[in-house]
């Protein structure tokens, strides 16, 4: 009988697997995000966007990075409860529901290759599966999210008691800052330039 009973009941994390998920979701799912969002930016300018759907494609792209940012930005500093995980979840839907504009919008306007469209593939799925990761090393607040955050703080914005070191998130910073803004910033600003000069 009490194995029956154990059985039925959630076992914690030992620390090691702990450390372990969160050491794939620092150090990996985060940082090689930005791969496939360098790749997508190259695509972008092969097939010359400035010169076709130009500076409304790059302000959706603009769109989905903050869908992308807001989350992660949550899960680095804030504890993880009923509304940070609610926040993810309701990002990620939007991030897809604009990546799918996203692509019905350049199909009309210039030629989308199925590099490009492959490459779209992983970053439409990258949020789903850090909010995965996420939910599975926080078993108790998914739980409390379908309860409906019955207490007071499950709608809080409170600081992680573990949060990730300094240097790490100037790290991270560094290569969002390096592998995403400044590419993006430069694609905004070339198909504003050919919007003007038009």
């Amino acid at each position: 009988m009490r194995r029956a009973a154990d059985a039925g009941r959630t076992r914690p994390h030992s620390p090691e697997v702990e450390d372990a998920a969160r050491r794939f979701l620092f150090l990996g799912i985060l940082p090689l995000w930005v791969v496939p969002g360098l790749a997508d930016w190259w695509m972008h300018r092969r097939t010359g966007i400035e010169r076709t759907s130009g500076a409304k494609e790059s302000a959706v792209h603009a769109l989905m990075m903050t869908e992308a940012g807001v989350p992660v930005v949550m899960g680095l500093l804030a504890r993880v409860n009923p509304l940070v995980l609610t926040t993810m979840g309701a990002s990620a839907v939007a991030h897809g529901a604009t990546a799918l504009y996203d692509v019905s919008l350049a199909t009309g306007e210039r030629e989308v290759r199925p590099v490009e469209q492959h490459i779209h593939s992983f970053l439409e799925v990258l949020p789903l599966t850090a909010l995965a990761f996420t939910a599975c090393l926080h078993p108790e607040q998914v739980r409390s999210t379908l309860r409906g955050g019955p207490h007071p703080q499950d709608w809080r914005l409170l600081p992680k008691e573990r949060p990730p070191s300094a240097a790490y998130l100037a790290g991270l910073a560094a290569v969002i800052g390096l592998g995403v803004v400044v590419p993006y910033a430069e694609e905004l600003r070339r198909c504003l330039r050919a919007r003007a000069r038009a």
